[in-house]
């Protein structure tokens, strides 16, 4: 009942074209090939009904999304070591739920909670 309301971790059930984030090495690789395409760090705390309701808006742009983005899917429950790693390198308060979009290597836009719109990240890189 709890995992419905409040979503899942596994990476089968993210929307196609996300990747699910479980290391630092990933991240920084992902950091890395920003400069070719930017990348969107969305930060996921699966405890949290906020962070659910901010997941399924950013699903809903999910195929938008990923032909503008890669998409990084963190599970910061499960991988806290990697959040830690993301804010202390990026320079970012950590909050959750939290989007951080990284474009050659900068951070371009951040977003929390309410505040994280999929159309609003589209027109950042566009």
């Amino acid at each position: 009942m709890f995992g419905n309301l409040f979503g899942n971790s596994k990476s089968s059930a993210l929307p196609e074209g996300w990747v699910e984030l479980t290391s630092v090495e990933q991240a920084k690789e992902a950091i890395a090939n920003s400069t070719e395409h930017p990348v969107l760090f969305f930060k996921h705390s699966t405890r949290c009904p906020i962070s659910t309701m901010a997941y399924r808006r950013l699903e809903t742009d999910a195929p938008e999304l990923t032909s503008n983005v890669n998409l990084k899917y963190l599970d910061l429950i499960a991988y806290r070591d990697v959040s830690d790693w993301l804010a202390n390198t990026l320079n970012v308060t950590h909050q959750s739920p939290q989007v951080i979009l990284v474009q050659n290597k900068e951070v371009v836009h951040i977003a929390t909670h309410s505040e994280i719109n999929g159309a609003e990240i589209i027109e950042v890189i566009a």
